[in-house]
């Protein structure tokens, strides 16, 4: 509920608490054991930024968080609060204006983001890389960028480090790419892939500016995101948290210190962020958080323990709501003791002592003041919420789906990107080497021709020879045969004149 200015968020006996819209970008903390009530405290901050004009963001991991596109049902119980809170006046059963979102475009409207924008450096983070195994995926968005080879789904990214790996000999310019580390970068893809991450990358890209806006009355609409199931998928919820910040804290201007902020985020669960995290993406979560807060953005980590959130986050988190904890382990008194030391002390009770004893809806608060001041710690009764606390009927959503204006990021486009293109040219170059494998095919065909042609004619020629020596042999035979009959006729014809001789000489010897 938004009062006077401020955020209301209960009572103490010192009087109302409230937070300064001043002061909510500096982030905070809602914590506490399961069941005491955290659910119920992040609902009424929502509503009251929602008031205020402020967008907000909910990560909805129970399912609970939609009745609040509904108006709350009245009760005994609830008209007693109303009573006890002192805004009968003022308060009213609605509902908000509710924008359903999911990663898995089920729940409500997809969200994706491009593989470019994601960039190498988070992308490495999320999928715990070493520095070579980053260095390569450096030089394989460089190369796409060079190339002009959009990278926006992980069919793209795969394509591209097959298309590294297999001309890295020819790519050194950019420097040595091993088949190792490439290897290395697709495993890691492998559980992102697994747990969603095809469907979170892609097209229409989320604009977040989509997430900043208000509604016809001037509230501002309340961007929760079904992740009942996403929730089951720590490594794709990570990557989407981390996106998200980044993204923001990227394009956002700085606007220092404003009247109130620009946007708000609860990150519910908010250990599913940080539990087995690499140290590098606990590192960047944090360099975002302390630097979001001057683009006018504010982060509120919801756990059930302050020890779920590192120390070096949780050192950002200057507003505290502190629901009961449970002490039953020493190591459950070590997390109750730290607690309570982290707000700034009452005199009128030992923080320490009450967390323990502090009933449902009840709260240890401490906020901001308006010079930014931690105020002393106050044992809050939370006020009640003014819109439905249960999960919303599924005509209600389906009805806030349709007439939110965002049907635009219903449908996944699957635009010409590094796969499509290179996928074009490795048919390209299969074709110009089948063409290339044809053409010599025919040049052997066309020399074994020619050899064949070469063959027929030798042979011709030789038979021609043959032909022409027996024809030769032949005649000079038949010349011979006719040189030895004459040459016989010669002899004969001579042989009778040699005896004509002889007898005439005989006959002349008679005589």
């Amino acid at each position: 509920m938004f009062l006077d200015g401020k955020l209301y968020m209960g009572l103490s006996d010192e009087g109302r608490v409230t937070l300064d819209p001043a002061m909510a970008n500096r982030h905070g903390l809602i914590a506490g054991a399961s069941g005491t009530g955290k659910t119920i405290t992040m609902k009424v901050m929502a509503e009251s930024f929602s008031d205020a004009g402020v967008p907000v963001f909910l990560c909805d991991v129970k399912g609970d968080v939609s009745g609040l596109c509904a108006p709350g049902a009245p009760s005994e119980g609830m008209e007693k609060r109303i009573d006890k809170f002192g805004v009968r006046e003022v308060f009213t059963y609605r509902a908000y204006p509710v924008c359903f979102w999911d990663v898995y475009g089920r729940g409500g409207h997809p969200v994706r983001a491009t593989v470019s924008d994601m960039g190498p450096e988070l992308l490495a983070r999320i999928l715990d890389l070493t520095p070579v195994q980053e260095g390569v995926l450096n030089i394989v968005f460089r190369i796409a960028d060079d190339a002009g080879l959009e990278l926006i789904d992980l069919k793209d990214l795969r394509a591209m480090l097959g298309y590294v790996s297999d001309h890295r000999a020819e790519l050194t310019k950019y420097g040595n790419v091993a088949a190792q580390s490439v290897g290395a970068i697709l495993r890691a893809l492998l559980p992102l892939e697994d747990q969603g991450g095809d469907l979170f990358f892609g097209e229409p890209a989320l604009d977040l500016r989509d997430w900043m806006r208000t509604d016809f009355s001037g509230h501002g609409v309340i961007n929760l995101l079904d992740c009942v199931e996403l929730a089951r998928s720590p490594k794709l919820y990570a990557t989407f948290l981390l996106w998200m910040m980044s993204e923001l804290y990227e394009t956002l201007p700085e606007v220092g210190d404003a009247d109130k902020p620009k946007l708000v985020f609860f990150f519910d669960e908010a250990h599913l962020l940080f539990d087995g995290a690499p140290r590098a993406l606990v590192q960047k979560i944090e360099q975002v958080v302390r630097l979001i807060r001057s683009k006018g953005v504010g982060i509120y980590f919801v756990t059930q323990s302050p020890a779920d959130v590192p120390d070096s986050v949780l050192a950002q988190l200057s507003n505290r709501v502190q629901h009961a904890l449970r002490c039953y382990t020493p190591a459950e008194q070590k997390a109750v003791r730290a607690a309570a030391a982290t707000m700034r002390p009452n005199p009128a009770f030992k923080a320490e002592d009450v967390i323990g004893t502090l009933g449902v809806g009840h709260a240890l608060v401490s906020f901001l003041d308006a010079e930014g001041v931690p105020c002393t710690v106050q044992n809050t009764a939370i006020i009640c919420p003014q819109s439905l606390m249960a999960p919303a009927p599924e005509d209600l959503r389906a009805k806030a789906r349709a007439y939110d204006g965002m049907d635009r990021y219903d449908e996944a486009v699957d635009n010409l990107s590094a796969y499509e293109k290179l996928t074009q040219q490795q048919e390209a170059d299969a074709e110009r080497a089948a063409l290339e494998q044809e053409r010599a095919a025919l040049e052997k065909e066309k020399a074994a021709l020619e050899k064949e042609r070469a063959a027929a004619e030798e042979k011709a020629r030789k038979q021609a020879e043959r032909e022409a020596e027996r024809a030769a042999a032949a005649k000079k035979k038949q010349e011979e045969r006719r040189r030895a009959k004459i040459e016989s006729q010669l002899i004969s014809a001579g042989g009778q004149v040699l005896r004509r001789g002889l007898l005439n000489t005989l006959l002349k010897g008679l005589k």
